[in-house]
């Protein structure tokens, strides 16, 4: 049995989603939606799909998930006016441009009684389940620290429309964060308390490819953030996010144990090595066996993928609404505790998402297709 999802957002990330998609029997992928009618008919004949008007998409009654692909200022408009079309939502990420928005879609499905999942889903990726693997495993011992670095100069080098990363909603926190927050919380579970400071290092950014090249972009949003992330566990971690930085050598994420450290992939990424280290003088990084699927290419669309199968398994997803809604309230009180200077304490906490069984795959009823082309 297959749900049929109906797709609104025909803008650059549907085609990842698209194109991973074959590779789940359990997403039967109807439909395509978009403010634009021509990129919708575009998806729609690329895709083998029926292009709709968003509100005939809303209101079709053959469509069961709507898989929400706009850009954040549209995320709690649309995912709200799904739910109260008696479908369910899958987001892309984040959740939405702060908590009360967030709050806004979690009201909407439990008035509706449906379920609501949300991007990223790479912290299912074969590499993010096995760095799970190994500290639950204790091959580090107990988590005291680490570190989170995602630094880049922005995105307008290569996205012919890079607006939306400079407004609410953007910025490197709110566009990359999630990934790094997903991927923490996966490993150590909830944030319970964050401090932090940013900033911004530049007014405008001049685009860099397309049709608008050469035009520039207001920067509405601080473009630096440092947070300090203390865990309900006890870690402490620091996460900086910034699209100031032209280069640097810091590792994606690192964990610090008592019995030695761990160095996480890319977590916008499914696949990578997981290296451990007992630490002293002459210890070495050696790779962390991996024996989990989903380490070898596109497969952004697994975490929809998991909420359709546990929709009819009538189990937790993992990509859930209270792993998201976790951690928009984390990057939301990041930047209230950036503005007023101090320690604050993360509403909405949440649990870590059960791992995935290595030997099971997800949403499939006939093998896994190879989408590591």
């Amino acid at each position: 049995m297959a749900l049929r999802i109906g797709l609104i957002g025909c803008g650059v990330i549907s085609g990842a989603y698209l194109k991973a998609a074959p590779g789940f029997p359990v997403l039967d992928m109807a439909a395509c939606a978009d403010v634009r009618p021509e990129a919708a008919a575009a998806t729609a004949s690329e895709h083998g799909l029926r292009a709709m008007s968003v509100e005939d998409l809303l209101g079709a009654g053959d469509i069961d998930v709507v898989l929400n692909l706009t850009t954040p200022a549209h995320h709690r408009n649309v995912d709200v006016a799904a739910l109260e079309a008696g479908k369910h939502v899958y987001s892309e990420k984040p959740l939405a441009l702060d908590l009360a928005e967030g709050r806004a879609i979690l009201d909407a499905a439990s008035a509706n009684g449906l379920r609501v999942g949300c991007a990223p889903d790479t912290f299912l990726g074969g590499s993010h389940q096995a760095a799970r693997a190994a500290v639950d495993d204790g091959r580090i011992g107990q988590v005291l620290s680490g570190t989170a670095t995602m630094m880049v100069p922005g995105h307008e080098a290569w996205h012919p429309n890079p607006d939306f990363y400079y407004q609410a909603g953007g910025g490197p926190l709110f566009d990359m964060g999630p990934y790094y927050l997903t991927a923490l919380v996966n490993l150590l579970g909830p944030v319970a308390r964050v401090t932090a400071i940013a900033g911004r290092g530049y007014r405008e950014r001049s685009i860099g490819s397309g049709p608008r090249a050469g035009e520039t972009v207001a920067v509405e949003v601080d473009t630096h953030v440092a947070a300090f992330l203390g865990f309900a566990s006890g870690a402490q971690v620091t996460l900086t996010t910034s699209f100031d930085v032209r280069a640097h050598g810091h590792a994606h994420i690192e964990l610090y144990g008592t019995g030695g450290s761990l160095r996480c992939a890319d977590p916008n990424r499914f696949d990578g090595n997981v290296m451990v280290t007992p630490g002293g003088r002459d210890a070495e990084w050696t790779a962390v066996d991996n024996p989990f699927r989903y380490a070898d290419g596109n497969y952004r669309i697994l975490g929809l993928a998991d909420m359709a199968e546990a929709i009819l398994e009538d189990r937790p997803h993992r990509a859930s609404l209270d792993l998201s809604l976790h951690v928009l309230a984390v990057m939301d009180t990041i930047l209230t505790a950036a503005e007023q200077g101090r320690t604050l304490d993360v509403p909405h906490p949440a649990g870590r998402p059960a791992p995935l069984d290595p030997a099971r795959p997800v949403g499939a009823q006939s093998s896994i297709s190879d989408l590591s082309s």
